[in-house]
C-alpha cells in the first residue's frame, strides 16, 4: 500500500480522473458496509423485535390480555425460539394488534394530514438524522407515515437502506413529477423495512429541478404550487407527511415551504450554529413573504425549534440552550436532543436508534438516549395530534389540551 510519505507532493495532479477515482472508492466504501450491515442480499431489513412487556407497554394492554388473546385465536400464535421461548413481536405483528385491539391511532378523514418539514438552511444541523427518527418512532406508534426526501444530498434515502446512485433512478424521485412527466407522486412511492412508513427518495437528479424551475418560474409561478398538490393528493394514505428539504434557499426548499402544514426547525447549540439561525429566520420570513405575493401564503398549524445535539459538557451549548429556551419559549421544543455516542455510531451502521437490536456503546447509554428521543418524538406526536379535532376528546382526557 503507497504511504502518503511516498508520494511526491510536489509532482501531484489532480484532475477529474482523480475525483471520478475517488467517487468510484467511496462508493465501493458504501457497498462494503451495506454488504456487512444489511447482510445477506444488501437489503435493510428491521430486526428489532419487542418483548410482550413492551408490546404492553406501547399498545396500552396489559401481558394477560395479550396472552389471552393469543391463546382464544384472536392474535396469531407468537414465534418462539427452538427452546420455546418468544422471539419478540415484529412492528407489522404489532400493527395488527392494534386492528384488533381497535386500538390504531390514524387520523379521521376529515382531519388533515400533518405535512411537518424537517426544516434548515444551514447543512450539518442533524436535519436528516432528526427527520428519520421522528418518522420511524411515529411509525413504531402506529402511524401512517409517508417520507418524502427532497434534498439531492439524499441522506434520508441513505439512511432508509437505498444508494441514490445505484438503487434510486432519476425517474423514482420527484424530479419526474415536478417537470410534468408524471400526474401525480405514487410512481415514487416505495414501501421501507418499517411497517406503515413509505419513502419516496432522492438523489443527485433534484439538483436540476433547481435551475429548471428558476428558468420557468417567470413564466409559470404556479410550481411552486406543484408540490404541495401533489402531497396533498398522496397524503390520503397517511397521517404524517415528513419531508427533509435541501440545506439551501432555492426553488424546492421554497416548494416545501408551500406543501408543509407544520414546521420543525434543528439547531445546533452552539455560536456559530446559532448565529446562522439568525439568518435563517431573515430568509424564511423573505421567503414567505415572496410566497404571499405570488398568492401562495405558506402557513403552519404549528413550528418548534428543536435544540439537537446538545453537549452538556459544554458551558457554552448549555447557556446557548438556556437563551434559546427563554426566547422562543412555547415555540421551542421542551427537550433538547443530547449528542449521543449511540446515534453516532447507530450511524456509522447505516441505522437509527430505532432500528437497533441492541446497544451499540453501552445500555446506560442506550436508555439516555432512548430517553430524550421519545421524549422530543413524543412532544411532536402530541403537536401533531392537536391539529386533529377527532383526538381532541383523548388528549383531553391525558391533559394534553
Amino acid at each position: 500500500m503507497e504511504l502518503l510519505s511516498d508520494v511526491d507532493l510536489s509532482a501531484e495532479s489532480v484532475d477529474v480522473a482523480v475525483i471520478d477515482q475517488l467517487e468510484r472508492d467511496s462508493t465501493a466504501i458504501i457497498e462494503r458496509l451495506r454488504e456487512v450491515v444489511f447482510a445477506p442480499d444488501k437489503v435493510k431489513r428491521l430486526r428489532r423485535r419487542w418483548s410482550i412487556t413492551q408490546a404492553g407497554e406501547l399498545l396500552g394492554r396489559t401481558t394477560k390480555t395479550i396472552r389471552q388473546y393469543e391463546k382464544d385465536g384472536r392474535l396469531p400464535a407468537p414465534e418462539l425460539t427452538e427452546s420455546g421461548r418468544r422471539l419478540g413481536y415484529t412492528l407489522r405483528e404489532l400493527n395488527i394488534m392494534r386492528k384488533v385491539f381497535g386500538i390504531e391511532p390514524f387520523r379521521a378523514p376529515e382531519d388533515d394530514a400533518v405535512v411537518l418539514a424537517v426544516q434548515n438552511f444551514k447543512g450539518g444541523v442533524g436535519k436528516s438524522t432528526v427527520a428519520a427518527h421522528i418518522s420511524q418512532y411515529l411509525a413504531i406508534k402506529g402511524y401512517r407515515v409517508l417520507v418524502v426526501d427532497a434534498d439531492p444530498q439524499a441522506s434520508l434515502t441513505s439512511i432508509f437502506g437505498l444508494h441514490p446512485d445505484i438503487d434510486v433512478s432519476d425517474d423514482e424521485t420527484l424530479y419526474e413529477f415536478l417537470t410534468g412527466y408524471e400526474a401525480s407522486l405514487r410512481y415514487a412511492i416505495r414501501s421501507t423495512h418499517f411497517d406503515q412508513l413509505d419513502l419516496i427518495p432522492a438523489n443527485l437528479a433534484l439538483y436540476s429541478i433547481e435551475y429548471e424551475m428558476a428558468a420557468r418560474l417567470p413564466k409559470t409561478p404556479e410550481l411552486l404550487n406543484k408540490l404541495r398538490q401533489g402531497v396533498r393528493g398522496a397524503s390520503s394514505d397517511y397521517d404524517v407527511v415528513v419531508i427533509d428539504p435541501p440545506p439551501a434557499l432555492g426553488m424546492l426548499s421554497l416548494s416545501v415551504l408551500r406543501a408543509a402544514n407544520a414546521m420543525l426547525i434543528p439547531v445546533r447549540p452552539s455560536a456559530i450554529d446559532f448565529g446562522s439561525t439568525v439568518s435563517f429566520f431573515r430568509m424564511l420570513s423573505d421567503a414567505m413573504t415572496e410566497l404571499d405575493k405570488r398568492d401562495m401564503p405558506a402557513t403552519y398549524k404549528f413550528l418548534r425549534v428543536l435544540s439537537n445535539d446538545l453537549d452538556e459538557g459544554k458551558s457554552a451549548h448549555k447557556e446557548i440552550n438556556r437563551l434559546m429556551g427563554s426566547s422562543y419559549g412555547i415555540r421551542m421544543i421542551g427537550t433538547a436532543l443530547r449528542d449521543s455516542a449511540e446515534i453516532d455510531n447507530a450511524s456509522a451502521q447505516l441505522q437509527t436508534v430505532y432500528e437497533l437490536e441492541a446497544p451499540v456503546t453501552s445500555r446506560g447509554t442506550r436508555q439516555r438516549c432512548l430517553r430524550y428521543l421519545d421524549k422530543v418524538c413524543g412532544e411532536v406526536e402530541v403537536l401533531i395530534r392537536r391539529t386533529w379535532p377527532s383526538h381532541h376528546a383523548q388528549l383531553r382526557e391525558l391533559g394534553l389540551v
